[in-house]
């Protein structure tokens, strides 16, 4: 199993991670109301920082997001779905329990741990520049200002060369 395909699987909703029931299903290869039927049969395991189930809102700013969704009827399921925490998932790894289950969800927590390493490294970066610009402020605006400035007057000139000329105007005839 791909981490990047696991990876494209993985939504930010409500400010967290998270995958959403039928693409687990997909890739555990059983269809979506068997794995919501897993999860009803034992919601005690699920709290609300492992599971929650999207609303009608958000499942349709979602569909607009996913290019790949057709509308039309009987294609999709007219329940929301439940969106899986990362804990949700691992969870889920205890009541779904067969090879292929098992072999997934191991991919899963990799691509969790994957993104958030990825999310560590570039909050490093942002603080380090951060840091530079407080250093710096005063360059930084001097130099933004002067782009700025060169900016705009290259603007100026080409809109002073798409002008029409106006007043009075002579025709030179040789």
């Amino acid at each position: 199993m791909e981490i990047q395909t696991i990876q494209s699987k993985i939504y930010e909703i409500r400010g967290q991670k998270v995958m959403l029931d039928f693409d687990l299903a997909h890739l555990y290869e059983t269809e979506t109301k068997v794995l919501k039927q897993a999860v009803r049969r034992n919601i005690q395991r699920f709290p609300p920082d492992f599971l929650f189930e999207l609303t009608k809102e958000e499942y349709q700013v979602l569909r607009s997001q996913i290019v790949t969704l057709e509308p039309g009827r009987g294609k999709y399921s007219k329940y929301t779905p439940f969106a899986f925490t990362e804990q949700g998932v691992a969870m889920l790894a205890s009541i779904l329990n067969s090879p292929k289950a098992i072999e997934v969800n191991i991919a899963i927590v990799r691509a969790f741990v994957f993104i958030r390493q990825y999310a560590l490294s570039h909050q490093d970066l942002t603080d380090k520049l951060r840091k530079l610009e407080a250093r710096y402020k005063r360059k930084f605006k001097d130099i933004s200002a002067a782009i700025q400035f060169l900016l705009q007057k290259d603007q100026m000139a080409t809109n002073q060369q798409e002008r029409k000329r106006i007043g009075f105007k002579t025709e030179n005839k040789k």
